[in-house]
């Protein structure tokens, strides 16, 4: 099968690898669309050592099934396969299971493939009339859903329902459209690259700034720089929250002081539950996520590119996909 092989530090080379073999109680998936995402391209840059090369990255995908008695489902891909026995995966935080593994990394190979396998349990039927596109939409979506979540779940019922997303790629534009659709509609995105503002001033109605200067109950860092961090920091209310969600870069940035003495809550969130992934899908079915057409469609055979792209900042739209097929 052909796909896309993370070969070193920005060398991602197209061509031909072993085929993808399913094991017992696993289902192979011919991938329709597959998503460039953040950790890809920490990966890409050399920045994360759970992804050593040669590698194939990729892990929002959505494609069909085409072995077993589930051949032809269309079907949205929950890549974190968790152990389903641990007291997290019991608990249902399978996104804390101790021995969780996540396609696009060892030693699970990703979907930037013509084909991936995965165990049933982690596929998630897509209706006909949403388009494998949108579908693949569903993991970084749950990554922002599970993230809000947690934010609203520990934010203080006396304060006010608004927030702040640091970043306008992917998971903060996910992350504000999570927000509206659990009822915060006071959401302002900073995202710096006047690029990317004008496209989502196209595209969604949130209030779009180049930096925050006001102070917010809920800051979500969608970023995780230490530059954002900092802001996030300065820019939560007294007694707000903050959800870091980014994975930039592991040190720096936080006012430890001023989070201590105005008690502001600061939580890590990671991925996303199996039930925060199921209710994601059903909201990008029912269309309570908005229309989803913030995303370039390119083919695989030219991803190396579309990495390239991203890295250079030429990139408008939040969300580029992959098309193994062309």
């Amino acid at each position: 099968m052909k796909a896309l092989v993370y070969q070193g530090v920005e060398q991602m080379v197209f061509g031909d690898v072993p085929d993808a073999e399913a094991g017992p109680s696993e289902h192979l998936i011919r991938i329709e669309a597959v998503g460039i995402c953040g950790s890809d391209m920490h990966a890409y840059l050399g920045h994360d050592a759970r992804r050593p090369a040669p590698l194939i990255l990729g892990h929002e995908a959505a494609g069909v099934i085409v072995d077993g008695i589930r051949a032809g489902d269309r079907v949205t891909i929950n890549p974190l396969v968790s152990c389903g026995k641990c007291a997290a995966c019991l608990a249902g935080r399978e996104n804390l299971c101790p021995d969780r593994q996540i396609i696009s990394m060892p030693p699970r190979e990703g979907a930037f493939a013509q084909y991936v396998t995965m165990p049933a349990s982690n596929l998630v039927e897509v209706p006909e009339d949403v388009s494998f596109a949108k579908a693949a939409l569903a993991e970084p979506l749950a990554v922002s859903w599970h993230a809000v979540r947690l934010g609203i779940e520990v934010l203080h019922p006396a304060m006010d329902r608004r927030a702040l997303v640091i970043g306008g790629g992917a998971i903060g534009l996910a992350a504000a459209l999570a927000l509206r659709a659990m009822g915060v509609d006071d959401v302002t995105i900073a995202e710096p690259n006047q690029l990317r503002r004008n496209y989502l001033a196209k595209i969604e109605s949130f209030a779009l700034v180049e930096s925050a200067k006001e102070t917010y109950p809920l800051v979500i860092d969608a970023v995780g720089y230490a530059a954002t961090r900092s802001v996030a920091s300065a820019m939560a209310e007294p007694g707000g929250v903050i959800a870091h969600v980014g994975l930039g870069e592991d040190t720096g940035g936080l006012d430890v002081r001023r989070m201590t003495l105005q008690e502001i809550t600061f939580i890590g969130t990671y991925t996303y539950t199996a039930k925060d992934f199921r209710q994601t899908a059903q909201a990008i079915f029912d269309g309570r996520l908005g229309a989803l057409d913030w995303i370039e469609e390119r083919a695989l055979a030219d991803g190396a590119q579309a990495f390239c792209d991203i890295r250079s900042g030429a990139v408008a739209a939040p969300k580029i996909i992959l098309r193994p097929w062309g």
